[in-house]
């Protein structure tokens, strides 16, 4: 189908930083490998400054521009409105742009409190009455070995799930002179770790499960309370450039938890894991198998199959590039050869124009970016109070 034949849908992305660039490559990127069932175009990007929202949308690729984003709620050529923003101003750009009959894309976590997730899962069912789809980026769900282990398990290769082993680690704060950002800002991020990176692992538990986590007891901690304002805020107030500001969320959060099939998990997020990167670590043991991942060697699942015996029984490594078998890689390159981070991302364009073109409600809904959130808020609510807490 060329493109003069496809429905145009006309994509407003607020925020343009580490996300929106992200976000940015894969809404480049998709048609041209991909046979989307809609002409995606790059309307608008958003940011409160004129001249680096024009100097964003040259680089990466945006036909113009807005400096508030409820003009793009206004404009009749934007059909999608994709927020990667702060999670403080997610709820209302959100809300607002379903309201306003706009498809919306939203980062997670998908809010910053339970309350306002639940109002943004109203919106999106009042939009979804309309024809109007919500979907919240958990993009790690799109990596082609997560959808191979979530296979597996559907299909019964691990049997009953007994434990979960889930690490989410970076290094990233651990040099107590980085300089203080919004992510260090319990206002503004909402959490630290534990919402940032702890809510993609609770996500792709659940996910490649199928299963909920129904209880939990943890423990957060904030190892510097003090940072370095940055460079280019510091000195405002007269310091001299040595101003410093409070560190008002978790660096680390650890918890366990209950699963509603019956198994145990342990729950593991940081910033602070010194030559971790991006280490994305799940075990899941069942009754009849075993799966192990890490995304710093992302195009690889480990499986332990326990019917298996013999000499050369044991954990079986396998590449997930194979077109005919794994999720995506077709569109791709050769077998064997890898992909990325960003392509997770593409596959989630992918996903979401897919379902908007069927007239289908996308996956991961606004409805399970608010389980998350409910885990999250028992997380945090039982490490203020030392106990067990049902979620």
């Amino acid at each position: 189908m060329g493109d003069a034949d496809r429905a145009r849908l006309g994509v407003g992305m607020v925020g343009y930083s580490f996300m929106g660039a992200a976000h940015s490559q894969a809404w480049r990127t998709a048609p041209r490998f991909f046979d989307l069932p809609l002409r995606t175009e790059m309307t608008a990007v958003v940011g409160r400054d004129p001249e680096r929202v024009a100097e964003a949308a040259a680089r990466l690729g945006w036909d113009s521009t807005e400096t508030d984003w409820h003009r793009l709620l206004e404009r009749d050529d934007v059909d999608l409105v994709d927020i990667c923003t702060p999670g403080d101003t997610h709820a209302e750009i959100a809300i607002a742009a379903l309201d306003a009959g706009k498809h919306v894309l939203c980062e997670k976590p998908l809010a910053n409190t339970v309350a306002e997730a639940e109002e943004m899962v109203a919106a999106a069912d009042r939009a979804a009455a309309r024809g109007v789809r919500a979907m919240v980026g958990f993009t790690y769900r799109r990596v082609p070995a997560i959808q191979l282990a979530r296979q597996l398990v559907a299909d019964g290769r691990i049997g009953q799930v007994r434990h979960v082993r889930a690490q989410y680690l970076q290094d990233w704060l651990s040099d107590p002179a980085t300089p203080l950002s919004w992510r260090m800002d319990k206002k503004k991020a909402g959490s630290g770790a534990l919402g940032d990176i702890g809510a993609h692992i609770v996500d792709l538990t659940q996910f490649i499960t199928g299963e909920q986590i129904t209880g939990v007891t943890g423990v957060l901690e904030t190892f510097v309370t003090e940072r370095p304002v940055a460079t280019e805020f510091a000195g405002l107030s007269g310091t001299g450039g040595d101003e410093t500001g409070p560190v008002s969320v978790d660096d680390a959060a650890c918890f366990l938890a209950t699963m509603s099939g019956g198994g145990l998990g342990v729950f593991e997020a940081t910033r602070y894991a010194q030559g971790r990167k991006n280490a994305i670590r799940l075990e899941i043991n069942g009754s009849r198998g075993s799966l192990a991942f890490d995304f710093e060697d992302m195009n690889v699942l480990h499986f332990y199959d326990a019917d298996e015996s013999g000499a050369t029984a044991g954990f079986r490594r396998i590449v997930v590039t194979e077109s005919d078998h794994h999720a995506y890689v077709a569109a791709w390159w050769p077998p064997g050869h890898g992909l990325g981070y960003e392509h997770a991302f593409t596959h989630q364009v992918v996903d979401l124009v897919s379902a908007i073109a069927a007239g289908d409600d996308p996956a991961p809904s606004f409805a399970d970016g608010l389980g998350v959130q409910r885990v999250l808020d028992a997380v945090e609510r039982s490490a203020e109070k030392g106990i067990w807490l049902d979620v």
